[in-house]
C-alpha cells in the first residue's frame, strides 16, 4: 500500500500541491494528466529521488519520507528506461541483485522467471542498443521487478512503441502486476491505456490531483469541467435552472433536457459523453433526450468517427463506421441526436 499525504515540491515555476493519493496494495492504479501537470515530479517523489519540502510518503505501514531510494524496496521504470548501454539485458536484470548480494543460483531463478514472463529469454545475451524500443521496455521492466519491490513504479512505459507491441505489452503489464500481486502506479496521457489497465486512476492538473476513482467513475461522471474535457466528454453546457421534481434541466440557449438525477443551486454545468448520443434520421421515440440537428461534418478518426452536429444544441457523437453506414446519412442532412437521461451529468462550474 503506499500512501501519499499532503505532497509538495516546489521546482522553479513548477510545484506539486498538497497532493494526497492512496494505492492499495494490488492494486494498478493509473496517474493521467496533460504534459507539465507534474506526473513524473509525482514519481520521483515517491521514489525519493526528489526530497519532499512538506508532507509524507508511507510503504506499507513505514514512513519512508527520508529514506534514500535504494531504501525503499520500489522498482522504478523511468520513460528513457536507462538500461546500461555496455552490459548484455541479463546483466541489466541480475545488477541490483548483484549488489546486494543475492546468491547465484537465486539470480539465475529470478532471471529465468522474469525473462520467461516477458518474453525476452532469447534477447538475454544481447546489448541493449541491439534491440527494438519494446524489447528494451520489457528488459528496463524486468530489472526493476528483479528485486520484488514493495511497489512499480512506471513512467509513459507504452508512449514510445508502435501501436502493436503496445497493445502486446499492456497485456503483459497486466499480468504481471495480477500473477505477482505487485502495487503498481502507472504515469500516462492516453485515455485508452488507462481503461484497459487501471483499478482505479487519478487525474492531475498543475501539481494536484483533482479527481481519483475508478475508469467508469472518471469518465463517465467527472466532477469539473477540466475533467470533464480531458477525458473527451467536448458536449460541455452552462445550466441556467434545474427542476429538481421534474429531472428537467434547462441549458442556456433554452434548450430542455432530462436528467437522472440532477443537482440542485447555481453555477452548474452539464456534460454528455459523444460514445452516448446516437443519431439517426429518425426521432426515436423512446428516448428521453431527442435534439434537432444537422450534420455539419464528419471527422474521420481511423477506429471510429466524429461527427459534428449544428442546431438549437451543437453537439459531437462518436460512432463506429458500421453505425454510422447503417443510418445512411451523409453530411449536410437534417438528423436527429438522441441520448439517455442517464447520459446527461452534472457538476459545479
Amino acid at each position: 500500500m503506499i500512501d501519499v499525504r499532503n505532497a509538495h515540491k516546489e521546482l522553479g515555476e513548477f510545484s506539486l500541491r498538497g497532493v494526497d493519493m492512496r494505492v492499495e496494495t494490488g492494486e494498478y492504479f493509473v496517474v493521467l494528466g496533460p504534459t507539465g501537470a507534474g506526473k513524473t515530479v509525482l514519481l520521483e517523489c515517491i521514489t525519493g529521488l526528489y526530497k519532499l519540502d512538506q508532507g509524507e510518503v508511507w510503504l506499507d505501514g513505514e514512513e519512508v519520507t527520508n529514506l534514500l531510494p535504494e531504501e525503499r524496496n520500489i522498482g522504478y521504470v523511468p520513460q528513457d528506461y536507462v538500461l546500461f548501454p555496455h552490459i548484455t539485458l541479463r546483466e541489466n536484470i541480475e545488477f541490483s541483485l548483484s549488489v546486494r548480494g543475492a546468491e547465484r543460483a537465486f539470480i539465475n531463478q529470478r532471471v529465468e522467471a522474469l525473462s520467461n514472463l516477458l518474453g525476452i529469454s532469447h534477447l538475454l545475451d544481447r546489448r541493449p542498443r541491439t534491440l527494438s524500443g519494446g524489447e528494451q521496455q520489457r528488459g528496463a521492466l524486468a530489472r526493476a521487478l528483479a528485486p520484488s519491490p514493495t511497489v512499480l513504479l512506471m513512467d509513459e512505459p507504452l508512449s514510445a512503441l508502435d501501436e502493436g507491441t503496445r497493445a502486446e505489452l499492456a497485456e503483459e503489464l497486466s499480468k504481471v502486476s495480477s500473477d505477482m500481486g505487485t502495487t503498481v502506479i502507472h504515469v500516462c496521457h492516453n485515455f485508452d491505456e488507462a481503461l484497459e489497465l487501471a483499478d482505479r486512476l487519478g487525474i492531475i492538473r498543475q501539481g494536484r490531483l483533482v479527481q481519483v476513482g475508478t475508469p467508469a467513475e472518471v469518465f463517465r461522471r467527472p466532477d469539473s469541467e477540466f475533467v470533464a474535457r480531458f477525458v473527451g466528454s467536448r458536449n460541455v453546457f452552462p445550466v441556467e435552472a434545474v427542476q429538481a421534481q421534474s429531472s428537467n434541466i434547462r441549458l442556456a440557449g433554452g434548450v430542455t433536457l432530462r436528467a437522472t438525477t440532477p443537482l440542485e443551486g447555481t453555477g452548474l454545468l452539464a456534460t454528455i459523453r459523444p460514445e452516448e448520443i446516437s443519431v439517426g434520421r429518425a426521432a426515436p421515440t423512446e428516448a428521453a433526450n431527442v435534439i434537432r440537428c444537422r450534420l455539419r461534418s464528419v471527422e474521420d478518426r481511423g477506429r471510429f468517427l466524429r461527427l459534428h452536429l449544428a442546431g438549437d444544441l451543437s453537439l459531437i457523437s462518436i460512432m463506429t463506421r458500421q453505425a454510422f453506414a447503417s443510418t445512411g446519412v451523409t453530411e449536410g442532412d437534417e438528423v436527429f441526436a438522441s441520448f439517455a437521461s442517464e447520459s446527461v451529468h452534472l457538476f459545479p462550474a
